[in-house]
């Protein structure tokens, strides 16, 4: 009996998804399909290569076998895939990019519909979220992201330089009041970011001394969604810290206001990251040259 791989992209998907699921969620699938898929591999092998249950989903011993054995033979295709990708003339083929919510939808959506346009024989699929993504870890080509990732085989390009900064409504500050000094946002409700690890609640600042003080700030919204908190700062219900990329033309026209400019100390830069490789896939190549033109980075 031989492997496709298909078989070997199963095993992995599972792995890297941690569930049935979810490894249906990431390809649009269903967790009964992924399930029957499966169960069909294990009988083809006449063994188990998951332990499953409610409560647990983990390789057995020879599923880790497998498992070992997959990722040595996919990233062998990969890297011929890559080979003979490098060489054509008109890039094509699958192009798996991750980006943040609000600048995803708002600035990498019509870039990367600009680079179909013009090379047609390339389909993107794009997946945008706020968790953060990780190249390898969710499976992606290109990986869009604020912050250098930690990771030394992950190659990155600076897109987008930029800050952090506070900002409401007019309408709210006529209300609330204007914040003078970083310690007044102890008196607003901030809007505040979740990931994984909790809220962003400790907000930094830069004082005239050179100090940098952080400002534990609290308040009845909170969301895991950049772009759900967007929409709550420009209704009114609240103060929050955004990138300026993401509120520059709210700005300029007047819609939401900066605050504690002067206590500014949040630089962040957005960038594209890949994994290193001797030879990239012509798609890759053309498609981060593309944003990094489209962004002013040439």
């Amino acid at each position: 009996m031989g492997f496709e791989l298909a078989d070997l992209r199963l095993i992995r998907q599972l792995v890297e998804a941690g569930s049935l699921s979810e490894a249906a969620r990431r390809v649009h699938s269903s967790p009964a399909v992924m399930s029957r898929r499966l169960s069909a591999l294990e009988a083809r092998l006449g063994t188990r290569l998951f332990h499953r249950s409610s409560r647990q989903f983990m390789l057995t011993q020879e599923g880790a076998t497998l498992h070992e054995r997959a990722l040595a033979v996919l990233e062998s295709v990969a890297e011929i895939e890559a080979e003979i990708a490098a060489v054509g003339t008109v890039p094509s083929g699958l192009l798996r990019v991750g980006a943040p919510m609000q600048i995803g939808r708002h600035r990498i959506a019509p870039v990367v519909g600009d680079f179909v346009r013009q090379f047609p024989e390339v389909t993107v699929q794009l997946t945008l979220s706020d968790a953060g993504f990780n190249v390898i870890d969710d499976a992606l080509d290109v990986a869009i992201r604020a912050g250098l990732p930690d990771d030394p085989d992950i190659v990155v390009r600076r897109l987008l330089g930029s800050r952090r900064l506070i900002c409401a409504t007019p309408e709210y500050l006529a209300r609330q009041g204007t914040p003078k000094a970083p310690d007044d946002l102890l008196r607003h409700n901030c809007i505040r970011l979740m990931r994984r690890r909790g809220a962003f609640d400790p907000w930094l600042f830069r004082y005239a001394n050179g100090e940098i003080r952080s400002v534990q700030v609290s308040g009845s919204l909170v969301a895991a969604s950049g772009e759900v908190m967007y929409d709550w700062i420009v209704q009114g219900r609240g103060i929050g810290q955004k990138a300026l990329w993401d509120v520059e033309a709210d700005l300029r026209a007047g819609r939401l206001v900066e605050c504690l400019a002067d206590y500014a100390c949040h630089d962040i830069s957005l960038y594209a990251t890949w994994r290193a490789r001797p030879r990239l896939p012509l798609r890759l190549r053309k498609f981060v040259d593309f944003l990094a033109q489209a962004f002013g980075a040439g």
